[in-house]
């Protein structure tokens, strides 16, 4: 199953450091049933990508968790979402119709993908991860805000390249 895990780039530094990492909580957004029963249409590629987006603005909210490692300078602002193909992601539609939970940490030879922002998304990013919360409630303002971030489309790139993408930032 191919899962999109929410992440930073302090988590692509563990994952290539470490070779492995283990999602937050465990938690992915897949193309699961649920997903696809709550769509009147669409194929299998645009629904995978409404979990993908799913997944990038969970990714959002890691980054505002602790005021992410950027606020001392040491990370750039930018989501991040992990594509890996796993077996043993488990649908949890009691929490979201395309969450999936995984049983234990990821290896970089699972990883079919990462997603990364590009420098234009910055301050764009900054800004939504500091207004997520508000936005999810329904503030107006606050979804003007996190659509400016969503506005910004991921770069995409092949799991070998993540080594030179992270000596570049």
């Amino acid at each position: 199953m191919r899962v999109y895990l929410p992440g930073t780039i302090g988590m692509l530094r563990r994952l290539v450091a470490d070779g492995s990492l283990r999602p937050p909580g465990g938690t992915g957004f897949a193309l699961t049933p649920a997903l696809r029963e709550s769509y009147v249409s669409g194929d299998t590629e645009e629904l995978e990508y409404a979990a993908l987006l799913d997944a990038a603005r969970a990714s959002l909210r890691l980054l505002g968790a602790a005021e992410h490692d950027a606020g001392d300078g040491k990370e750039p602002w930018r989501r991040v979402v992990i594509a890996v193909d796993v077996e043993d992601a488990k649908p949890r539609p009691d929490l979201d119709a395309p969450v999936v939970k995984l049983s234990g940490p990821i290896s970089y030879e699972d990883v079919a993908a990462v997603h990364v922002d590009t420098e234009e998304a910055e301050e764009a990013v900054r800004a939504a991860a500091r207004v997520i919360d508000a936005a999810d409630l329904g503030d107006p303002d606050a979804e003007f805000v996190l659509g400016e971030a969503e506005d910004h489309e991921l770069a995409w790139y092949a799991p070998g390249e993540l080594p030179f993408l992270l000596d570049l930032l």
